[in-house]
């Protein structure tokens, strides 16, 4: 049974994928069922003529014979009877009548010498009778005409059409010229209305072939003109998938040719574009790489001179001159600025030459918070709302950089308290990381920017405390985890960043950071956009 479901599931499937492919929204289709209405439209419309046109020549051909002979052969047989000739006469003169070249029945009428009708019938008492003959041709033929200069007799041949079970006559009447009888010829059409199916027949047929003959031009010119195309949709897909290279092998001088002459031109100069970027990206990453390197070596000179400055401006009893105490504070400041400038640049260097690894453990979510709380001295301006026992496989050093900078910048920007929530995610199983300020927010329109490198949303404060790129830093990091930085607005006031980390725990363990040279910083507090 359950091969059976499998087979129809799979039967399904293919007709879905064939209809997907006819659907009428397909210019293949749409080209087929046009010449398949043309060329419906022209064949019904030659048949149509062609049996209308032979229809009547036929009808008209074998009509004019019957009625010519059967007018001859009233001129000459009935106009030869008496004018009140016997029922034997009629009989034996309807029988002759009815002999003739178009074998026609025969009915004569006429009055006797005591005045009564008599009939005269060339099939004997079950042939063709008077009831046969429609009322209003025999109203026709016994009318009498008024003779006058364009009508030279009282009377006249009529005839009619009519069918009789389903089998077509032509049934025609008139009176013998100068007294004698009435005639009534039925001559049955069958042969002809056979001939005429015939070519109905032969018509639809045609009609049928060239139904077929169109669609399968139509299929011909759609391959013909649609080739093209669907290698260059192929192409243009291969375009955006990222693969400057393609190319499109031109042949002819037509349009369509002229068009994959343009996608040629326009992808080999996508690829020379792009290759440019990606030479003057590469330069500017190298650039920024070396010079941060550079500078690691005097800022190291540095760090430790303005440490020993530091130190004696701690003692009440320095050796400082208080004239220059404020400029020594400058150089302290500036240079510890100085030297996270530099390691945040190293740190995104990494993060844009794809080098920087992960290296995971299993940690207590709310013990790894608790830590980096601790390590900054901030346990009396933010509130922890977390459970022990979240455990999450993750890199602890780049999670503290996330936690540095988004309690960092809530401290900084946003106002105490600051409250850092933990939770599970009951839909998806993902790690949520809240951290709230009771600051002013962040207005709408730096929002979309607040995690650009170097953004800062006042450009009448170009310096900071910041570098502009902690939050940078922090979205990287968790995207290289796989978790997303979400910032938003709460309904209550204040600043809402949202960390959420997949719980993957088979993601593998990559090799320690030291590789790719000397590990980040623990963080720059900074916000990537600082609010006004």
């Amino acid at each position: 049974m359950t091969d059976t479901q499998g087979g129809l599931r799979g039967w399904a499937a293919g007709h879905r994928g064939s209809l997907s492919r006819l659907r009428f929204t397909s210019l293949r289709l749409r080209l087929v069922v046009v010449f398949g209405l043309v060329a419906l439209t022209a064949a019904v419309s030659a048949s149509g003529i062609a049996y209308w046109l032979n229809r009547e020549a036929v009808l008209t051909r074998a009509q004019d014979a019957v009625l010519r002979d059967f007018q001859q052969e009233m001129q000459n047989r009935a106009g030869a009877l008496p004018a009140h000739p016997t029922q034997d006469e009629l009989q034996r003169t309807a029988g002759q009548m009815a002999g003739s070249s178009q074998r026609f029945s025969v009915l004569l009428v006429a009055q006797d010498t005591n005045g009564k009708t008599v009939y005269g019938n060339s099939g004997g008492l079950n042939g063709f009778s008077l009831q046969d003959v429609p009322r209003s041709l025999r109203t026709a033929v016994d009318k009498r005409q008024k003779v006058a200069g364009d009508n030279k007799a009282p009377y006249h041949l009529y005839w009619q059409r009519v069918t009789d079970h389903g089998t077509p006559y032509l049934v025609a009447g008139t009176k013998v010229i100068g007294g004698g009888p009435t005639g009534y010829m039925a001559k049955s059409l069958e042969p002809e209305a056979k001939d005429l199916n015939s070519l109905a027949w032969s018509l639809g047929i045609a009609t049928g072939l060239a139904l077929i003959g169109s669609a399968l031009l139509a299929q011909a010119a759609a391959t013909t003109v649609l080739k093209p195309v669907h290698r260059l949709g192929v192409a243009a897909r291969r375009l955006g998938e990222g693969r400057l290279d393609t190319r499109l092998r031109v042949s002819g001088t037509d349009e369509l040719a002229d068009l994959s002459r343009t996608f040629n031109n326009a992808a080999a100069a996508l690829e020379k574009r792009v290759a440019d970027m990606a030479a003057r990206d590469e330069s500017s990453r190298r650039f920024v790489a070396d010079m941060s390197h550079e500078l690691r070596t005097p800022l190291t000179a540095i760090t430790a001179v303005t440490e020993v400055l530091e130190e004696e401006l701690e003692f009440e009893s320095g050796s400082i001159d208080p004239m220059i105490e404020p400029a020594v504070r400058l150089v302290v400041s500036e240079t510890r600025r100085l030297n996270d400038l530099v390691e945040n640049l190293m740190e995104v260097t990494r993060f844009d030459a794809g080098t920087a690894r992960l290296v995971l453990d299993d940690v207590d979510i709310a013990d790894q918070i608790t830590a980096c709380i601790d390590a900054r001295a901030w346990l009396d301006a933010v509130d922890l709302d977390a459970e022990r026992g979240i455990h999450v496989l993750l890199d602890p050093r780049r999670l503290d950089v996330i936690l540095a900078n988004l309690i960092g910048n809530a401290l900084k920007h946003g106002g105490s308290p600051v409250r850092v929530s933990v939770r599970i995610d009951d839909g998806d199983d993902d790690l949520v990381i809240a951290v709230r300020d009771h600051g002013p927010g962040i207005p709408e329109d730096v929002l979309p920017h607040v995690f650009d490198r170097f953004y800062k949303a006042s450009a009448s404060r170009p310096r900071s405390e910041g570098s502009g790129l902690g939050l940078s830093i922090a979205m990287e990091n968790a995207h290289i985890h796989g978790g997303t930085i979400t910032a938003a607005n709460s309904p209550d006031g204040g600043a809402v960043f949202t960390f959420r980390l997949p719980r993957d725990a088979s993601r593998p363990t990559e090799e320690d950071e030291a590789k790719d040279g000397t590990p980040g910083p623990a963080g720059d507090t900074g916000r990537g956009a600082e609010r006004s």
